[in-house]
């Protein structure tokens, strides 16, 4: 693997790309491939990754997807360097920063300030760079006079956001996130979100791996979808995340019903200060024949209202409302965001804030669905609170009409 300026027509450029690895059945086969392995193998060959052709222009936002096992890790590790390609070529043209594990190369003997000069090298920083930049690093990461502390000292939630501001102050011309938008929770969650946005704003090269495929729609226009160490499609976002997800089900064996979530009672803490965050105070779902957790609707009949209410801290921008309603079997049958709606919410001047959806003569056919809802930033990706399976509905139908939804239509 090369790396040179991001001054080439590609930020990324791979032929034939692969990745083997040897598997052993027992430990002493190591040594008698060693000794004997010319006359005879003792291993068996897998490969991770295989015969990959992949062209990524710079400042491409590109997603990533695939079950485990697919490949995803093993090509975000050949684009960082950990790992070096068993065929094919693989050419970067930039500085590459991964938010993988963040920390790996961090001394627990030494303190948060000397790991920030070795890291931020070790991530291609000049000395006279890192010297600019230590105190935005110091205040990103706000831990205090624990920066000239041994960083085994550190809490893991410290550890994360001194590492998360080291890997994002270099700049890089490649960014790399696997899985997670963002590290830690409250302020810093958000802190750190808004950094990865300036970096996609500024031109970056952003590869996003992740099994969430809103935020992989939301963030990405294109994305490559691995299966079995190969690259089973490559398109824009939608096309490609509705046929992975048309994909998984035909692997789908039904599940257990959803648990219905916990009292947000349960589950929020009134006392937490809501410092660059928000949370729920009340969800509650509404039907003529009843309201609060557990609902029944009449298919065709019946009209849902769900009230929101929320606290946020009031320094942010207004939120916005997301909903997914599942089946028994976990499938999203339907969604909404006010985001999507182009609808805006007012926030009181202490924060506090509600929104009601409604959906009139409800189009779902006869069955027991859960439904999540999500407090999310304005853009919708961040998340600020979530009420996982908290409204149950039971809807009853007349008639024998099958499936989940019930299509409009006429008869000529």
């Amino acid at each position: 693997m090369s790396s040179k300026s991001n001054s080439a027509p590609f930020a990324i450029s791979a032929h034939d790309l692969g990745k083997r690895y040897f598997l052993y059945e027992r430990p002493s086969d190591r040594l008698k491939q060693i000794l004997f392995g010319r006359f005879q193998s003792f291993t068996q060959e897998f490969w991770a990754l295989q015969h990959l052709n992949l062209n990524i222009k710079a400042g491409e936002v590109v997603g990533i997807i695939g079950n485990n096992g697919a490949g995803k890790s093993t090509l975000l590790q050949l684009l960082c360097g950990t790992l070096k390609p068993s065929s094919g070529s693989l050419t970067v043209h930039g500085r590459v920063t991964a938010l993988l594990e963040l920390g790996a190369g961090f001394n627990p003997d030494f303190s948060g300030r000397e790991n920030i000069f070795m890291n931020a090298a070790i991530l291609g920083m000049r000395y006279e760079k890192i010297k600019d930049e230590l105190d935005n690093i110091i205040a990103f990461a706000d831990i205090g006079s624990f920066i000239d502390q041994p960083v085994k000292t550190y809490s893991s939630g410290m550890f994360m956001r001194l590492a998360f501001a080291v890997a994002t102050s270099s700049e890089p011309d490649i960014l790399i996130i696997d899985e997670a938008l963002s590290v830690g929770d409250g302020a810093f969650a958000r802190k750190s979100f808004e950094r990865i946005m300036k970096l996609k704003d500024q031109g970056a090269t952003i590869l996003f791996c992740s099994h969430a495929m809103y935020q992989i729609e939301a963030l990405c226009s294109r994305v490559l979808w691995l299966e079995q160490g190969q690259l089973r499609e490559d398109g824009p976002a939608a096309t490609v995340t509705n046929a992975y997800q048309t994909s998984l089900l035909q692997y789908e064996t039904g599940s257990p019903d959803a648990e219905v979530g916990t009292d947000l009672q349960e589950t929020l803490s009134q006392s937490t200060p809501l410092l660059g965050t928000g949370r729920f105070t009340k969800i509650e779902g509404n039907t003529e024949f009843g309201s609060g957790r557990h609902l029944h609707a009449q298919s065709l009949h019946s009209s849902l209202r769900i009230d929101f209410h929320f606290q946020i801290d009031p320094n942010l921008p207004s939120p916005g409302l997301a909903l997914g309603i599942n089946n028994q079997s976990g499938i999203t049958i339907a969604s909404a965001t006010t985001q999507n709606d182009r609808f805006s919410i007012e926030i009181a001047p202490d924060g506090s804030g509600q929104a009601s959806i409604v959906f009139p003569k409800i189009a779902l056919l006869k069955g027991r669905y859960s439904i999540t809802l999500f407090l999310v930033c304005e853009r919708a990706l961040h998340i600020y609170d979530q009420a996982t399976n908290y409204l149950s509905l039971e809807v009853t139908q007349n008639g024998l009409e099958q499936g989940f939804v019930h299509l409009t239509h006429q008869w000529h």
